[in-house]
């Protein structure tokens, strides 16, 4: 009898396990598994400036405005703020509420407290960008708009050598209430909430937990956004998982009524609950074969197409045959941004405002023929730009055309020899006009198609006598190393996280040397446009102004603009809802992930 009773005993035990492993199946895990091409740097937004950095951050953080998913053009819609800011008539005064009830992760430095997001922690937030110790290089588009008494404090922070005072008030920047914070600012800012809309930035932050950290801040992200770190081996690997204290969020956007790829996701999406996917997984893969091979393998789920794969994979700006018979999809637009190469203004080779320094520039920037990066290093994944302000935003013209645009060795030859570039030592390189060597030193990454530019700058300048060598470093020392003035030239990208081309002009303004402004650039005439175009609500004399700023960059050439990248994303079939966003980074709470949809094994 005790045998029979232990027999049903271990039988009900099997017969009730059985539900519970197939609810255990059934709640299995979405993982979305993504890939960065260069590694992180942290994840403390009064840091980071770089974007890989700053993708990561924008999942971990939120600010109080963000942008519909799907609608086109952009629009910016409340994302912790309870409504759109209340905006004064004179563009001086932004009002924001906060929604109660949004709370930070769980961390030790709450010490066991559920931590609800305040309006303080946005003050204490913006403030930590004026704090000299963090360095940020974000302070720029904060200075340049000029909240009162933030960058009064922040000087006599550096002229005493004291702590940041975090609980000064300034007249600037105050909590009303528990819920509500005002910004106020000593000229008239049309668009500065814009700035309040990017969470890798202007995310908020818990004074508890930068207290907690210190220096190590860099490692301890905690946000109120839809996502956690729970692991990080840097430069390798990072792993997000859903934030477990995150509100009641669902997936809610708004798409054109003739726009059938935005119409379809919404109706797939609309009105479930965010984040879609459990578990972020993300992976440093610096080369562009083994990342390209890990999404074929489909041990990623997206990928930007690397230009060295995009002629076998979108030939002709179409998705290949037989990636298409694979149910993979591709996500193709023009981008908001501008590549370029930037002459140190401050370089005693490149540098400098005279007649001979400023044709030195336009010379080499003339001898660089865009058309063929375009075909050969960039196949074809771009299109010509004739100004450093990009489109979709505004101040950007299809119709502008300048020498920025123009490729004549030719004219370039002349105004090297006009200016007394010439060979002077017989060794058939050009000299400058002291007789010293001319030699150009290129800061360049050490991957195979950085090597790839590198040949054909080096072909460039080899058709007008001019030396170019190669100064090989990863993207994070070459970072540090452009921040402090160290490098001569530098060719970079600067994607736009807002639709205005206020940022791109901020590249050049005197002010931001050594923060946004990398070329050391400091021109007055430019510098009073800049202002005065800032100030200026949309319309014809602001886009007036913001041309006479892109004829002044051609004129003095401290920036070289190549091109507006189009960008090209394939994705696998079970990845659901995944589009592009001109300028909105935190797309990962938008996707799910649906296995079942995987094509069978041993298909096409």
């Amino acid at each position: 009898m005790l045998r029979r009773w232990f027999q049903g005993l271990l039988l009900a035990a099997a017969l009730a396990a059985v539900p519970l492993a197939h609810a255990q199946v059934a709640a299995a895990p979405k993982v979305l598994r993504y890939a960065l091409p260069v590694a992180e740097t942290g994840f403390d937004p009064a840091q980071i400036s770089d974007l890989y950095s700053r993708i990561v951050a924008a999942h971990i953080f939120e600010a109080p405005l963000t942008y519909d998913y799907l609608a086109r053009p952009a629009r910016l819609v409340p994302q912790t703020a309870a409504a759109m800011p209340e905006i004064s008539d004179d563009f001086t005064t932004f009002t924001f509420r906060i929604r109660p009830g949004i709370y930070f992760a769980d961390d030790p430095a709450f010490q066991g407290r559920r931590r609800e997001l305040t309006a303080h922690d946005y003050v204490y937030s913006i403030k930590r960008h004026y704090d000299p110790r963090w360095k940020s290089p974000s302070l720029y588009a904060l200075e340049n708009a000029k909240i009162l008494g933030l960058s009064e404090l922040r000087a006599k922070v550096l002229e005493q050598g004291r702590p940041f005072p975090y609980d000064t008030e300034v007249e600037g920047l105050r909590a009303l209430d528990r819920y509500t914070f005002r910004i106020r600012l000593a000229e008239p800012g049309p668009r500065f909430h814009f700035l309040l809309s990017d969470p890798s930035v202007m995310g908020a932050v818990a004074r508890e937990v930068v207290e907690a950290y210190g220096d190590a801040i860099m490692e301890h992200p905690v946000g109120t956004g839809p996502f956690r770190l729970v692991q990080w081996r840097r430069s390798s690997m990072m792993v997000l998982e859903r934030n477990p204290g995150y509100r009641e969020e669902v997936f809610s956007a708004q798409p054109a009524p003739d726009d059938p790829v935005g119409q379809e996701i919404a109706r797939r999406l609309q009105g479930k609950r965010l984040p879609l996917v459990d578990r972020v997984e993300i992976s440093i893969i610096e080369q562009s074969q083994p990342r390209w091979l890990a999404f074929l393998n489909g041990e990623i789920d997206l990928v930007g197409v690397p230009l060295e794969f995009a002629t076998l994979a979108v030939p002709n700006g179409e998705l290949a045959p037989h990636l298409a018979r694979r149910g993979i999809r591709m996500d193709r637009s023009l981008s908001p941004d501008i590549t370029l190469t930037y002459f140190q203004m401050e370089h005693p080779v490149v540098g400098g405002y005279t007649p001979e320094k400023v044709a030195l520039r336009r010379a080499i920037a003339l001898a660089v023929d865009v058309d063929q990066e375009i075909r050969l290093a960039r196949r074809h994944q771009a299109i010509p730009a004739q100004s450093s302000i990009p489109p979709m935003t505004y101040g950007y013209d299809p119709d502008f055309r300048s020498e920025m645009g123009e490729f004549n060795r030719a004219k370039a030859r002349a105004l090297l020899d006009l200016y007394g570039y010439v060979d002077r030592d017989g060794d058939g390189w050009r000299d400058l006009p002291d007789g010293s060597p001319l030699v150009l030193e290129l800061a360049s990454g050490p991957d195979s198609l950085a090597r790839e530019f590198n040949e054909l700058w080096k072909k460039n300048m080899d058709a007008i006598n001019v030396r170019i060598v190669f100064r090989y470093a990863k993207w994070p020392e070459q970072l540090k190393l452009s921040r402090a003035g160290k490098l001569m030239m530098w060719g970079v990208g600067y994607s736009a996280t807002v639709p205005d081309g206020d940022d791109f002009l901020a590249l050049a303004y005197g002010p931001n040397k050594g923060s946004g402004n990398h070329a050391r650039f400091d021109l007055p005439e430019f510098n009073r446009i800049y202002e005065r175009q800032q100030r200026l609500p949309d319309g014809p004399e602001r886009f007036e102004l913001m041309t006479r700023a892109k004829k002044l960059l051609v004129a003095y050439m401290p920036y070289k603009i190549h091109t507006h990248r189009i960008t090209t994303t394939l994705v696998h079939p079970w990845v659901i809802g995944y589009r592009s966003h001109p300028f909105a980074r935190d797309f990962w709470r938008y996707v799910d992930i649906d296995r079942s949809l995987a094509p069978a094994a041993g298909g096409d």
